[in-house]
Parts: C-alpha cells; structure tokens; sequence
C-alpha cells in the first residue's frame, strides 16, 4: 500500500507504510476489541481505515447524495 488513512471521530491520520512505524499505524488501526478498525476499505493503492465522512469524500469522491 502507498499510503495507510486511519479516522477516529473527527481525527484523520494520513501514513506512509514505507517511512512511518508500523507500531504507530497499528496502533491507530486496531480498535478496542482488537480487531481492525470498521469500516475498512481499499481504494487503489490507499487503504480507508475507520468512518469520517471528509475521509471518504476526498479519496472517493463521494458527493452528498
């Protein structure tokens, strides 16, 4: 993946699985039962981690229909 998008709440986290630290993306992945983060999603090469309604706007394009 070129690049890793977590969200919590109105917070938006943007990653560079080659630079940043694995540990820290995990991190804001995982959620408190353990698991991944829902909804999770691949768009291309990015992955959607989480639900913020700009987050999908801006790497989907979704509109407000």
């Amino acid at each position: 993946m070129r690049r890793v998008v977590t969200a919590r709440g109105k917070a938006i986290r943007e990653w560079d699985p080659s630079r940043d630290d694995k540990e820290r993306i995990l991190n804001d992945a995982i959620g408190p039962s353990g698991n991944l983060r829902a909804p999770t999603l691949q768009v291309g090469d990015v992955i959607l981690i989480g639900f913020n309604r700009e987050m999908y706007r801006e790497y989907m394009g979704a509109d407000d229909g």
